[in-house]
């Protein structure tokens, strides 16, 4: 096939009108949806009840959340701690007049002896080891760090970039990173996944993946432009992208078969970190080879941006 040939010539550059076209679309939509729509926030950033149940004998998480719902509770996050007779169980106070207190609190005893004795209906030896509750404070201050984690990475990117390549570069992984994120967190808001710390994580995981791809790509820039004596930065790039074509497409579907084992056989726990890591592979993937390089054309990169400075060749040194 032609994206698995070192050698292709595909024209990627000559569809960057419609490529950035497509992008800037898809970032303005997302952003329209995560105002309009909002992300589906989970118990981890909305606050809720947190119970730790302990068994006699090993018990199957799929039958407490069957206990559960047949008691009403039908939203509830059920995990293993480490064994088979340990569960955390996690849910929004159920908003009914015994949840709450005369001042407006949660009445946590009336919530935790519910579920226990929901849970001890099919299994008498189901016991409560500890109950706590989570405010909306505590939850909107996660959403906050969360936030300013995902800015303080793609900046420190940058940074690198900056660094290891030229401004250009940092400016180009800056734009198709924000897009990635973007784009990411957009088609959650139209499904309405819901949104917790282990579907940020993916993200911050996402922004990781997507400038891997990136580097790469730069890396092949850099070094063609140091070794052709006389080439368009045009197809400088479009050269580029195609020698690491299929090094990007193999990684991603490797990393994608890894995404989908870990869907499937990986437990409940953590569907949404590798929904949101699928859904990051490619958009990632697309960004690098459609966004990045056409960003750097029109920032006018070329060999004299990336030649080293050196006494005998000053006229290579890099422009300010």
């Amino acid at each position: 096939m032609e994206i698995f040939n070192h050698n292709s010539n595909i024209p990627f550059l000559g569809m960057r009108k419609y490529s950035i076209a497509i992008a800037a679309f898809l970032m303005i939509a997302s952003v329209v949806l995560i105002a309009a729509k909002g992300l589906n926030y989970g118990l981890d950033f909305t606050g809720g009840v947190s119970l730790v149940v302990d068994y006699d004998q090993p018990v199957q998480i799929s039958d407490v959340r069957v206990a559960l719902v047949k008691g009403g509770v039908e939203n509830a996050i059920v995990q293993s701690l480490g064994g088979t007779r340990e569960v955390s169980i996690r849910f929004q106070a159920k908003d009914d007049p015994g949840a709450t207190q005369a001042d407006g609190k949660v009445n946590l005893d009336r919530i935790a002896t519910d579920v226990t004795k929901m849970l001890q209906v099919p299994r008498a030896d189901a016991k409560l080891k500890s109950r706590d509750f989570v405010s909306a404070e505590v939850g909107t201050e996660l959403r906050t760090d969360g936030i300013y984690a995902a800015l303080l990475v793609i900046l420190g990117i940058g940074f690198y970039l900056w660094i290891r390549f030229e401004r250009r570069f940092a400016i180009a992984a800056l734009a198709t990173e924000v897009h990635d994120v973007l784009v990411t967190l957009g088609i959650l808001a139209l499904v309405q996944r819901e949104f917790d710390l282990t579907v940020l994580a993916s993200v911050l995981a996402v922004i990781g993946y997507s400038i891997n791809d990136k580097v790469v790509v730069f890396d092949r820039i850099r070094e063609l432009f140091r070794s052709a004596r006389k080439a368009e930065p045009e197809e400088i790039l479009n050269r580029s992208i195609n020698n690491t074509l299929s090094r990007t497409i193999i990684t991603s579907l490797f990393t994608g078969i890894a995404m989908g084992a870990l869907f499937f056989f990986g437990g409940t726990a953590v569907h949404g970190f590798a929904v949101t890591m699928l859904i990051g592979i490619v958009v990632g993937t697309l960004s690098s080879i459609f966004v990045a390089s056409p960003i750097l054309l029109w920032l006018g990169v070329s060999k004299k941006d990336l030649m080293p400075v050196s006494r005998e060749n000053p006229e290579l040194a890099r422009r300010p």
